[in-house]
């Protein structure tokens, strides 16, 4: 019989539980081994256990990276809002796996979050845990198993998430939210663990740096392992509580589907109109952004600030450079989010349907058939009266798109079939 390829291969491997089942009893064998055969004591399980969560980080920032869902990001976040709709990616040759754009959005947040969490937890169990200056005295039979638990964290990601194509279900936030429940299980499991030291070490005001991790007997350090062990099997067995939850209509916070991965159609029955902002809309709509993200303003505090010192200094060079800093930091990225949402954008009516398309990429961002709208209305802010231009909002059943700053609007309604409401006058 002729061997499998790789892919294959992995695809084989992956079916059923059997590679995370085996991730989970080794990352639970390694401690009970250590604690029952190697006298390792609370700082050493501590230590594992720290070490563990980091290692699980590193391997769902690796599995965000390659998440084959678009991440849910909403439409009103300046810039990543209108970025995220693009649902571009960068396509890895010879696989069908891909590096979504909305992915890259994701991870300079979630990445230095996982880094805090890590630090911080470290802090509250090997940094209390592990008497200052010393270090566990097993330190060479915990590397060793640190070491094992980063190569079976390594190759349960590479047979189940990529070769059983579980990529394909997630999006990087729900790649991620398994760290954050170790993280919670390391951390209650080493409060229980500090406070049970320190109630059978200490005495008066001792404090808590006196702590004795060998003081801690052995059924006690199995029935931490035990605990951590039943939070690895609930996360083995997450997906039936999903199923559980989705079966019975419940919402319990199991259930969740990332946006799917399809492309938007962007076909159109003839005859096709387009319709784009006018450059005057374009301009204006950039420049008013800043009054719907206040937030914005405070980039230009500080530059204002120099350059009104510099302007008391009479360095009329510095100061107007720095004002001009505090006039541009908060205009760039409005312009920038205008452009990408409404600039860039062309829409495209045909007889079917109403799309919204993407002038520099081509990507087909949103689409609303003839028959889907629950109301339709045409608006006039005053920006639209001083350009003569009109705002069309097309409201769904639980959604609504809004297309600004159009001057000829009738190719948009003309699109659907009910007539929009009109402003008196």
């Amino acid at each position: 019989m002729p061997a499998l390829p790789l892919p294959d291969r992995l695809r084989a491997l992956g079916r059923g539980r059997r590679p995370r089942a085996l991730s989970v009893a080794v990352a639970n064998l390694l401690p009970l081994v250590g604690v029952v055969a190697l006298g390792w004591n609370a700082a050493a399980l501590m230590t594992l256990y720290w070490f563990e969560l980091g290692i699980a980080s590193l391997w769902a920032v690796v599995r965000a990276l390659f998440a084959g869902r678009p991440s849910e990001i909403e439409r009103e976040v300046l810039l990543s809002g209108p970025l995220a709709q693009r649902r571009l990616g960068l396509s890895i040759p010879r696989t069908d796996l891909q590096v979504r754009f909305s992915s890259l959005l994701v991870l300079p947040i979630a990445a230095p979050i996982l880094a805090v969490v890590w630090g911080v937890v470290g802090t509250l169990t090997v940094g209390v845990v592990v008497e200052e200056g010393t270090v566990p005295t097993v330190v060479d039979t915990v590397a060793l198993a640190t070491l094992a638990l980063f190569v079976g964290e390594g190759a349960t990601t590479l047979v189940e998430y990529f070769g059983r194509g579980e990529y394909r279900d997630h999006s990087a936030q729900t790649a991620l939210t398994g760290v954050f429940a170790r993280g919670a299980a390391v951390f209650l499991g080493a409060l229980f663990t500090v406070t049970v030291v320190a109630v059978a070490t200490l005495e008066g005001d001792t404090p808590i740096s006196a702590l004795d991790p060998s003081a801690i007997g052995l059924p006690l350090l199995l029935g931490i392992v035990a605990v951590k062990a039943a939070f690895d099997l609930g996360g083995l067995y997450g997906d039936r509580l999903a199923a559980f939850d989705e079966s019975q209509a419940l919402d319990l916070g199991f259930s969740y589907d990332p946006p799917a991965a399809e492309p938007v159609d962007g076909s159109l029955a003839a005859p096709v109109e387009t319709v784009r902002q006018p450059p005057r809309a374009r301009i204006a709509g950039a420049l008013t952004t800043p009054l719907g993200h206040p937030g914005l303003w405070y980039l230009a505090a500080l530059p204002a600030l120099g350059a009104a010192l510099f302007a008391i200094g009479g360095k009329w060079g510095a100061a107007a450079a720095l004002a001009a800093a505090a006039v541009a930091l908060p205009l760039v990225p409005a312009a920038i989010d205008h452009e990408l949402r409404h600039g860039l954008v062309e829409y495209r009516a045909g007889d079917d349907a109403l799309v919204a398309r993407d002038r520099l990429s081509g990507a087909t961002l949103w689409r609303v058939e003839a028959w889907d709208e629950t109301d339709l209305r045409v608006e006039r802010s005053g920006l639209d009266r001083r350009l003569d231009t009109e705002t069309v909002a097309i409201e769904l059943r639980d959604d609504e798109y809004r297309i600004p700053g159009v001057a000829d609007p009738e190719p948009i309604l003309d699109v659907f079939e009910r007539r929009p409401d009109r402003p008196d006058g």
